[in-house]
C-alpha cells in the first residue's frame, strides 16, 4: 500500500497530457489491496492497512513530493479508502464482482475530487481537466482490476468473522 500511494504521489506531478497524469494508472491498485484485505480479514484489518498506508505514505510523500501533494493525498486517501472499506463490507454478500467494483468506483470519485481540489486549486494547473481524465482512467482500471481480484479469490478466502458473512461463494 505504501509503495502504491508513494509512487502515485510522485507520478501525479508528471502529466501525460492536459487530461492525465501517470498516477491514474498506479493509484487504483490501492483499492485492490484494500478490497483483498477486506475480503480475507474483514473491515477491521482493512482499516488498519488504510491507517498504516496513510501514515507511511504521507511521510514518504512529504519527502518525495511537495507538502501540498502530501496533504492532498493523505486527506483524499484516508476518506476514500475508509469509504471503500465500508461499501465493500456492506456489499460483501453480493456477486463476487460487485463489492470491489462499486467500492472502488465510489472511493475513486471521492479521492479524485478531494485530491485534485486540495493539491492544485489556485495553482494555475488545469486541475479540473486532470481530475476528469484521472477519474476516467480510474474507472477503466477498476474494471481491469476485477481480473486479478477474481483470480485471487481462492487465495483470499475469508477467515474468522469475515468468513461467516461470505456464505457459499
Amino acid at each position: 500500500m505504501v509503495v502504491v500511494v508513494t509512487a502515485s504521489n510522485v507520478l501525479v506531478q508528471y502529466a501525460i497530457s492536459d487530461w492525465l497524469t501517470w498516477a491514474a494508472f498506479t493509484y487504483p491498485i490501492s483499492f485492490l489491496v484494500t478490497d483483498l484485505t477486506n475480503r480475507r480479514l474483514g473491515p477491521g484489518a482493512a482499516r488498519r492497512v488504510v491507517y498504516a498506508g496513510f501514515a507511511l505514505a504521507v511521510l514518504l510523500s512529504a519527502l518525495l513530493a511537495t507538502p501540498r501533494i502530501a496533504l492532498a493525498s493523505g486527506t483524499a486517501f484516508l476518506v476514500a479508502q475508509l469509504l471503500d472499506v465500508r461499501v465493500f463490507d456492506r456489499l460483501r454478500e453480493r456477486a463476487w464482482w460487485m463489492p470491489p467494483l462499486v467500492s472502488s468506483l465510489l472511493g475513486s470519485a471521492v479521492d479524485t475530487v478531494l485530491f485534485f481540489a486540495i493539491a492544485f486549486h489556485a495553482t494555475g494547473v488545469p486541475w479540473v481537466t486532470l481530475a476528469i481524465g484521472d477519474f476516467a482512467i480510474k474507472v477503466v482500471m477498476a474494471l481491469l482490476l476485477l481480473l486479478p481480484f477474481r483470480g485471487l479469490l481462492r487465495l483470499t478466502r475469508p477467515v474468522g468473522a469475515a468468513a461467516s458473512v461470505e456464505g457459499n461463494r
